[in-house]
């Protein structure tokens, strides 16, 4: 249960400083980061490996790339889902989850 807790604030703390680094993401406050963290780790896990499954065909012949739009797609289902955090554009989705997802490895790199 502390691991979860762990990551949970990791995440959340990933997306506070994300939103400093992206113009078009914008978070209410702490409370909505832990929301939006909780979120998007419950759509990475049971929304993203269906999505991921439908569009392999894409990945296969984009050599990968298309993860970085299906990483940008769930970012933005986490927004829609969770008041509070706002995505403004794709453009802002798709370089938030590059930078969230960079962000996010350090500080578990850091924590561990």
């Amino acid at each position: 249960m502390s691991g979860f807790l762990i990551r949970l604030l990791i995440n959340a703390l990933a997306l506070i400083i994300t939103t400093f680094f992206v113009p078009g993401l914008h978070l209410a406050g702490v409370t909505a980061a832990i929301y939006a963290a909780l979120v998007w780790g419950i759509v990475n896990t049971l929304i993203r490996p269906i999505f991921s499954f439908f569009t392999f065909p894409l990945q296969i012949l984009s050599l990968g790339i298309f993860t970085l739009v299906i990483n940008a797609l769930m970012l933005a289902l986490t927004a829609k889902l969770v008041s509070g955090f706002n995505i403004y554009s794709f453009s802002s989705a798709f370089f938030g989850a590059i930078v969230l997802s960079i962000v996010s490895m350090i500080l578990t790199h850091l924590f561990k």
